[in-house]
Parts: C-alpha cells; structure tokens; sequence
C-alpha cells in the first residue's frame, strides 16, 4: 500500500491497480486540486476544499465511485462504511453533517475523520469505527477539532499508524507534543501489514505532494 498526501485531508491510497482518493479540492477551490485515477472518491463534506469528485479521473473508461455520506459500501472486494459525524462541537450548527470513512483494504483497516469538529469522541462512533490500523486524523483546530483533542481520539482508537492532516505547523507542532511524537516528514508512506508495530502507535507526517 502507497499513501500520497496532497494537503489539507486530500490523500491518495493505492494498491495495485486500485486507488481511493479521499477528499480532493475541487476546482472551485482556491487549493491545488491533484490529478490522478480512483476507483473510489471519498467525500467527507459537501465544501470545496474537499469535495472535489470531478478532479479525478476515470478508470479503464469507469468513473470512480462517489461516496458522499452515511452507509455501507462495497466495490471489488473492499468494504467501506460511511460513519455520521458534525463539522462542528454544536451539532453541526456552525459547520453542518461530516462523514468519518472507513475501508479494508490490502487486510489494512483505514479510518478518514474528513473534518471531524466534535469536542469528544462519541461511544456510539467510536464503535462504529472499530480497530482501526491507519488512522488519517485532524489535528488543525478552528473548524475541526484541536491537538488536544485529536490525541485524546487518537488514545481511545490505539491506532498502528497515524497520520495527521488538515494543520497548519503549530497545530501540528502541538499534536505531536500531545503525543510525544517526532516530527520528521515522508514524502509518503509505502507499508505492509506486517511492517505495523502491535504494541505502539506510530505517527508518520506526510509532506503534501502538491501545495
């Protein structure tokens, strides 16, 4: 598996010849929007930093699935599930719905928070989610949650890897204090299941690709 960032929460997840992409910019955005083909195109909320389907390209003459929302998907072997969330610590009043995501894929379970803003992780949600092997979390504060409680989330779920987006430097300076993580960047992440620690959570910061 091959994990490539692309800013803010945009990520592509490759394996093969299959690709999710997760929350591409569209082209109303003032971001850069990556090009390249998915299979699958996670959209986490309806905004234009991440809502970007038309951005990715078709496969093979097939457009890429779309997932926009809460349910339980499944496309050549790979099952996902959309999970309800709020943009926001006050029921989506300020920011409105956002979709955690979850998908096994290469017997890696993968969790996207999208722009996960609720103060706590809900038992509800958390159990909705699972073990979770790779987990792609917020940490940028303001219209998502902050450091503090990103780690918080990060302890409940005991994620292997995890993976923050969506953060300017002190967010992400402040997360990793949380954590008491380093801060070293990959240019992305190539791993197998069996590269994975059992016993640690390990957070691996991705440079974008694009910015």
């Amino acid at each position: 598996m091959v994990i490539t960032y692309y800013g803010l929460s945009c990520f592509k997840v490759s394996s093969g010849d299959f690709t999710l992409a997760f929350d591409p910019p569209s082209r109303k955005s003032a971001l850069k929007s990556p090009r390249f083909q998915a299979d699958v195109v996670f959209i986490s909320h309806d905004h234009d930093n991440h809502s970007g389907y038309d951005v990715i390209s078709e496969k093979d003459g097939k457009a890429p699935l779309k997932l926009e929302g809460p349910g339980e998907y499944e496309t050549r072997g790979i099952s996902m599930e959309g999970i309800p969330s709020w943009h926001d610590a006050d029921t989506g009043k300020k920011h409105g719905a956002n979709t955690i995501y979850t998908a096994e894929f290469e017997t890696i379970r993968l969790c996207h928070f999208g722009d996960f803003g609720e103060k706590e992780l809900r038992t509800e949600t958390q159990e909705a989610i699972g073990a979770v092997d790779i987990l792609f979390l917020p940490v940028g504060g303001d219209t998502v949650m902050d450091a503090e409680t990103a780690a918080q989330i990060a302890a409940r779920l005991e994620p292997r890897i995890i993976i923050p987006m969506h953060y300017d430097k002190p967010a992400l300076d402040a997360f990793l204090k949380e954590l008491g993580a380093e801060g070293a960047a990959d240019d992305k992440l190539t791993i197998k299941k069996k590269d994975m620690a059992d016993d640690k959570t390990e957070v691996r910061v991705l440079k974008p690709s694009i910015s």
